[in-house]
């Protein structure tokens, strides 16, 4: 009797656990962006003046602006990884949906930026000197939709940038301008709740990073299997 085929979720969690696996095994791309994300927060730091600006203004967007660079490192190893021994024709060759190849890189790709800010807004509260139960507490929400608009359409632009010649320039290059949102709407969020205004004040940012989420999520997985035709 044939195996039967995988449904669309089932094959993309079969893909992100194998991008999770190979990146546990190795660790070389999450170390590189954590690293970086850190010398991001310290060089900051370090560079910041407290008498023009108070670090309750200045944190988020650094955090942000800093993550989203960082974050390019992480994105451009989606598809690079399948460009060894033709792994991504064995991917397109397979049984599955090409939409579940951009889910699971997707959620494997979500999972990595979340590990990153995980250690980056500790240390973010720790430089800064910002309280550290709120910080975790208040960026918690954001980190979660500003890490799914990002990959949303990094994994996108990395699929189509990973077979030229110039992908580590292609890919800043489509990715940032879709990026501006939402760094722009997760600063503007994360400064209001650090700061203990009113909710109802940050709730439209999150709206904003809501919706991006998922028009860019319905957009990607349908637009991914026409960036992959030969």
């Amino acid at each position: 009797m044939p195996a039967e085929t995988p449904g669309l979720f089932a094959a993309a969690w079969i893909v992100a656990r194998k991008d999770l696996a190979i990146e546990l095994r190795t660790r070389s791309a999450f170390l590189s962006v954590l690293v970086f994300t850190l010398l991001g927060l310290v060089t900051f730091f370090f560079a910041w003046d407290p008498t023009a600006a108070s670090a309750l203004d200045l944190a988020p967007g650094v955090l942000w602006v800093t993550f989203t660079f960082a974050g390019l490192l992480g994105l451009h190893r989606s598809f690079g990884v399948e460009m060894q021994d033709r792994a991504m024709d064995a991917l397109l060759v397979a049984p599955v949906a090409r939409e579940s190849i951009y889910l699971g890189k997707a959620i494997a790709n979500t999972v990595f930026v979340l590990a990153v800010l995980l250690v980056a807004v500790p240390a973010l509260a720790l430089f800064y000197n910002l309280p550290l139960l709120r910080t975790l507490t208040t960026l918690g929400p954001v980190a979660v939709l500003a890490a799914v608009g990002l990959v949303s359409i990094g994994t996108l632009f990395s699929s189509m940038a990973v077979n030229t010649r110039l992908a580590e320039l292609l890919l800043p290059m489509l990715s940032l301008p879709f990026f501006v949102p939402i760094v722009l709407a997760s600063a503007q969020a994360s400064t209001r709740l650090l700061a203990g205004r009113p909710f109802d004040e940050a709730v439209p940012w999150l709206k904003i990073l809501l919706a991006f989420d998922i028009v860019f999520v319905l957009a990607c997985t349908v637009a991914f299997p026409f960036t992959i035709e030969e």
